[in-house]
């Protein structure tokens, strides 16, 4: 018996939801976006390449010398504004005077120490006009790092900002001066700090043109700048960003976002790290848009900021989000023309709230290093990604495949490796939903087309490759980060490598733990850590608190620099990187009972017994990196030491009986002796 037609008015709904139900179950158009952006940035790299036009000079040419880009903002900060063609003509005019005051040449690397401004942008370019190479240092840094971070760029000429002149100690600008501070006759470094007169005079000057072959001659792998690492577990190290990376971020995002002619992405995330500088400006950049530059981060101007440049993207980094949200309610929250939310470091545990809150339609999520040769990203408009640092279907997954690799731990290595296999020597691979290294793949017999390294530094590159993955004699890139990817395509942050612990025979995620203590309703944030407890194996975990306001209202000490005023790290007005505002005096030890009795009970239940932290640390600031990510090595360095941790300002508690109570100098030296076990 022959089968009916379908009627068309009916078969074409019913293909129509067929249609619908593959490319949802299998993200097919997610990824065509995703892949069609990364193939067009790929083709227009190599494009530029083989024109000899690597350098993003030439975007901000053909954008100012266009009828239709040259009259369009290209950079809102403080309050005034200035097109394509202005600031085309002012980065001409700091070339110039880069190029016959200071004696700059083609592929010299100058170093700059700069707060976020008009004028970090005016010479950053303006190298990049002669073909010199600009190295980005931390403005928080003094002493022993600022001096490694300038030694290691090997510049003669450190130009810094006149606001960040008092972070160049006596004892600093003597060691620059110093003829063997460069080392093999080199000489000392010159300091030239830059100010209002020297901008003005700068400015009023002429700005000449260098020829094309000023730029000319560089690959995609050659160096752009040196952008350092956060030093969070040692000095920070010089990474080198190429023109491959610098190009591919910003083109990246451009299309990836998208970002539209007429959008505004308002940034005030510091331009010397990669978020800010190459997502940030450079994807502004290449999209013939708009960025408003804030000074730096703070709740009190964030919002204003934003309204008043009308941005339609928010950039943020690490703990951003969460300091927003902790800001107290306002009835313009939603009084805003923002679109999506765009950065890295959003926490699952504040994420929908933020979004909730804030009313933004859209998160765009990513993950990257600034040394690293890829990354992961996650276009985020429901819940279904919610959280992810990354998301991609099934056409990604397979072109992604061969790219990566996800590789067990060894539970019993120190310091932590890859698990292998006896027999091969070759790493195992992690299964789906488990936690394991995520590797991206190199040219063993061309490491530096995808991974340039740091500079100056063989040691320090070497040990972020890992050989023998997959197969004998391959290579591939260690992020050091501890990833988790689901069935779906959603991939998820476990923790850093270092930030793992061991406690109990079981492996405890800091990460994973300190979300858990945040969805506590009296906890603002949390930093969770391990630390070594004298006669004990492993670390036992502990946790640095900052509670809400409301959960310190009756507290007899509640004073001004409660955590919800400006003193507190919470509202971040940071200064200075690492080194937290000065403490308000000691709460009463019984203001908080029921407060940690409540948390106790919270931890236990939703936390495996063996990663409940064992400690508590009550703190009123987080020390942060000037990209608001929390430190853990200042806490990890006092340890569970009572006398350094009450010297501090906080107070500490230990998890006896299933709650926490008072921990002192009489309780650690009964740990000491051995009567106590935890």
């Amino acid at each position: 018996m022959a089968s009916l037609p379908i009627p068309l008015p009916l078969a074409i709904p019913t293909a129509a939801a067929a249609l619908a139900y593959f490319n949802a179950s299998l993200a097919i158009s997610y990824d065509w976006d995703l892949l069609s952006t990364y193939v067009n940035t790929t083709i227009g790299q190599y494009v530029s390449e083989y024109c000899d036009r690597v350098n993003l000079f030439t975007i901000l040419e053909a954008h100012a010398l266009s009828r239709k880009r040259a009259s369009h903002t290209f950079l809102i900060h403080d309050g005034r504004q200035w097109t394509y063609k202005q600031a085309y003509d002012i980065i001409l005019k700091y070339g110039t005077w880069l190029k016959t005051s200071m004696g700059v040449q083609k592929n010299e690397i100058v170093a700059m120490d700069f707060l976020n401004s008009e004028a970090f942008i005016w010479i950053w370019l303006g190298l990049w006009s002669l073909g010199a190479k600009p190295a980005f240092i931390n403005y928080n840094l003094t002493g022993k790092p600022l001096l490694h971070t300038i030694r290691t760029s090997t510049t003669r000429l450190l130009l810094v900002d006149a606001e960040v002149r008092k972070q160049l100690s006596e004892e600093v600008m003597a060691e620059l001066g110093n003829n063997e501070f460069r080392g093999e006759g080199k000489g000392s470094v010159e300091v030239i700090y830059f100010d209002k007169e020297l901008a003005a005079h700068t400015e009023a000057g002429e700005g000449i043109r260098e020829p094309d072959e000023a730029r000319s001659g560089q690959r995609l792998h050659d160096m752009a700048m040196l952008i350092y690492t956060s030093g969070t577990t040692g000095l920070p190290k010089p990474a080198v960003v190429s023109w491959q990376k610098v190009s591919l971020g910003g083109r990246f995002v451009h299309g990836w976002l998208p970002l539209r002619k007429s959008d505004i992405m308002y940034t005030c995330m510091p331009l010397y790290h990669s978020s800010a500088s190459i997502l940030g400006l450079c994807s502004t950049l290449s999209a013939g848009s708009t960025i408003a530059l804030g000074r730096r981060f703070s709740n009190h101007t964030f919002w204003p900021d934003v309204l008043a440049s009308q941005a339609t993207i928010i950039h943020y980094v690490g703990e951003t989000c969460r300091y927003l949200l902790a800001a107290p309610p306002s009835p313009h929250d939603r009084q805003h023309n923002v679109r999506l939310a765009f950065g890295n470091g959003l926490r699952p545990d504040v994420w929908n709230g933020f979004k909730e809150r804030f009313n933004i339609p859209m998160i765009c999520e990513f993950y990257a290093a600034t040394e690293g040769p890829s990354g992961l990203w996650n276009r985020s408009v429901n819940g279904f990604s919610a959280g992810a640092i990354g998301r991609n279907g099934t056409l990604a997954a397979l072109f992604m495949g061969p790219q990566l690799a996800m590789v067990k731990m060894d539970p019993d290595s120190e310091p932590p490796a890859p698990l292998r296999d006896p027999a091969t020597g070759l790493c195992k691979i992690a299964d789906w939903n488990e936690p394991g290294e995520l590797l991206y793949k190199l040219d063993p017999k061309a490491i530096e087309r995808k991974f340039q390294g740091y500079f100056g530094n063989h040691s320090a590159t070497s040990s972020k490759i890992l050989r023998n993955v997959k197969k004998k004699g391959d290579a591939y890139f260690s992020t050091g980060d501890i990833l988790r990817w689901d069935r779906e395509g959603r991939w998820y942050f476990v923790d850093r490598i270092g930030d793992t612990f061991r406690w109990k025979a079981e492996n405890v995620s800091t990460a994973e733990v300190s979300d858990v203590v945040g969805m506590h309703e009296a906890v603002r944030e949390a930093n969770v850590y391990g630390v070594i407890v004298p006669g004990h194996d492993g670390r036992a975990g502990c946790a640095a608190v900052v509670l809400e306001a409301h959960a310190v209202a009756s507290s007899p000490s509640k004073s001004s620099s409660s955590p919800s005023s400006s003193s507190s790290s919470s509202s971040l007005e940071t200064e200075k990187e690492g080194s937290p505002k000065p403490h308000p005096p000691e709460p009463h030890p019984h203001a908080h009972t029921h407060i940690l009795h409540s948390l106790a009970h919270h931890l236990s239940s939703n936390l495996p017994r063996f990663a409940v932290p064992q400690f508590l640390r009550l703190t009123r600031n987080m020390h942060m990196t000037g990209t608001n990510k929390h430190q853990k090595h200042i806490f990890q360095q006092d340890g569970i030491d009572v006398v350094k941790v009450e010297q501090s300002g906080d107070v500490m508690y230990w998890l006896r009986g299933g709650v926490y109570e008072r921990f002192g100098a009489e309780h650690l030296a009964e740990i000491r002796s051995g009567r106590v076990k935890l």
